[in-house]
């Protein structure tokens, strides 16, 4: 049953990794990125990883997303292509 809920989270990591690379809003990469390391956080957390998961979440998902999200604020959101 672990296995299942592993792979859910496994599929949902490289689906928003995809995502965070292939779209073309810079806002929306940005939230992406926040979700893939939300994921990735939550993968840890199953394996056994609590340390390297509260660390994901704080410096991954927390402090980077408001970095990227604050940046984005600065610049132009859309690409020109």
């Amino acid at each position: 049953m672990m296995w299942v809920i592993e792979m859910i989270v496994l599929i949902m990591v490289v689906i928003t990794a995809i995502g965070a690379i292939t779209v073309k809003d810079l806002l929306g990469a940005a939230i992406l990125f926040g979700a893939y390391s939300f994921m990735l956080c939550l993968l840890w957390a199953i394996m056994g990883a609590v340390d390297v998961a509260f660390t994901e979440a704080s410096v991954g998902a927390g402090i980077s997303t408001v970095l990227f999200v604050a940046a984005v604020f600065r610049t132009s959101r859309r690409t020109r292509d």
